[in-house]
């Protein structure tokens, strides 16, 4: 077995000491590839130290909806209040707070050019999902970033030869998935399992090398490392449509 390991984290929305607890537990010698599928800040109380971190570790990151929200206030040098506001309401107060007010260039920067997805062979990491109408070339950030019903709603796989990996939604709110699980569909993974939310607190790594799963809890400090496929629920498609209950972004 290879000591050369490929681990997926999903977001993390600014909770920096989960973090760092989940870096432990995994323990990452040099010669492993660390990704995260964006989302690293809001909400959280310490989004900064996150990005500083992952700069600091070079780890590879996507951009999610709330990297792109953040760009879209500050990113042109203009401040729309209505997009301001919007993203505040939906965690940026968090952020804004743990920079003291003033997100340095170089992280501005760094958010800029992040991708938006990753062709790793096996696997394909993008942070909400795809469209699966829509041709791959055409696709832009409104769905890498922000995807969930018809991405989660598809019953064929988008990929013949890759598995998508995503977070952005919380897992409990698909159907038959329990918090804490990673959720699984047609061709994709969801490993999204909501640190920040009081019914979850779960931060989720995957090793994608040897399929196993490492989680820390934001709210208890509990861990654990268990294989992935004790830890897969799959989407529940019995009651005919699907639906979501998760009404913020």
């Amino acid at each position: 077995m290879t000591n050369h390991r490929q681990i997926v984290i999903g977001d993390v929305h600014g909770h920096y000491d989960t973090l760092i607890t989940l870096l432990d537990l995994i323990s990452p010698n040099s010669d492993d590839e660390i990704y995260f599928l964006g989302d690293l800040i809001d909400r959280g109380p310490k989004s900064a130290q996150v990005v500083e971190l992952a700069i600091a570790n070079n780890y590879k990151c996507l951009r999610g909806n709330h990297e792109e929200m953040l760009l879209n206030v500050v990113g042109s040098g203009e401040v729309s209040m209505d997009l301001y506001q919007s993203w505040l309401y939906s965690g940026g107060h968090a952020t804004v707070s743990s920079y003291n007010s003033k997100i340095p260039q170089e992280h501005i920067d760094w958010m800029k050019n992040l991708p938006l997805y990753l062709d790793l062979g096996e696997y394909w990491l993008v942070h909400a999902g795809v469209h699966p109408q829509i041709p791959l070339g055409e696709q832009s950030s409104a769905q890498f970033c922000w995807i969930r019903n018809e991405f989660h709603g598809n019953k064929q796989p988008f990929f013949e030869d890759k598995q998508i990996i995503t977070g952005h939604t919380i897992t409990f709110t698909l159907p038959g998935v329990e918090p804490g699980q990673i959720a699984a569909g047609p061709g994709w993974l969801d490993i999204e399992t909501g640190a920040y939310h009081h019914h979850s607190g779960w931060m989720t790594a995957l090793d994608m090398t040897h399929k196993k799963v490492y989680q820390a809890n934001s709210q208890d400090g509990r861990v654990r490392i268990m294989p992935l496929n004790k830890a897969i629920a799959y989407i529940d498609y019995s009651g005919g449509r699907f639906r979501r209950i998760l009404k913020r972004v």
